[in-house]
């Protein structure tokens, strides 16, 4: 499975290098000098590949880009492609997804930290063992990281993934036990 690590931005100057939007926890480690990151076309809201700005025509990123070099610049991630030397060629991979493969993933160290595609699809049940859905996927919101879940009927709940809401975790086991506070899945 692919891990999305990151989002290329605009072009930085006129030899090649780009903002990247960043979506994994460890940049320095994903980014590093000499990383081979796969490529995934971007897309908009939509879900419609999103086009070269200005031209209509979506460019063709080649499947993967070696990190040459990155550093950080007024809160920003800069990234040097190996064989994007310069702004057109920067530009034109505006809006491409950057990523790893999941099994090149080292498991936290923490038993209490997990990544979220190993959570994503598994069972959510209550303590007593009642099916409330599956999660969908993990939001990442600034007081806490919130587990999406998918009702049976087709409706998302949002949960708060803390330790009072969601007392267990078992990856073997496929499942995610919570104890949500009345009403907190009619919201």
């Amino acid at each position: 499975m692919q891990l999305i690590v990151g989002r290329i931005g605009k072009p930085h100057g006129i030899r090649g290098e780009v903002t990247v939007e960043v979506r994994t926890d460890e940049p320095e480690t994903r980014f590093a000098p000499g990383m081979v990151l796969r490529t995934m076309p971007g897309v908009n809201p939509r879900g419609i590949p999103e086009p070269v700005a200005g031209s209509g025509v979506r460019y063709e990123a080649p499947d993967e880009l070696t990190v040459e070099a990155a550093r950080w610049h007024q809160g920003r991630l800069l990234v040097a492609f190996e064989g994007v030397l310069d702004r057109d060629v920067a530009e034109a991979l505006r809006g491409t997804l950057v990523t790893v493969d999941s099994a090149d993933v080292a498991a936290p160290e923490d038993p209490e930290e997990f990544h979220d595609h190993q959570l994503v699809g598994l069972a959510v049940v209550t303590p007593a063992g009642e099916r409330l859905g599956e999660v969908a996927r993990i939001d990442h919101a600034p007081a806490s990281d919130l587990l999406v879940l998918r009702r049976p009927e087709g409706r998302t709940a949002l949960i708060p993934f803390v330790r009072a809401i969601v007392p267990e975790v078992d990856l073997a086991g496929g499942r995610v036990v919570v104890d949500p506070p009345a009403g907190l899945l009619d919201l």
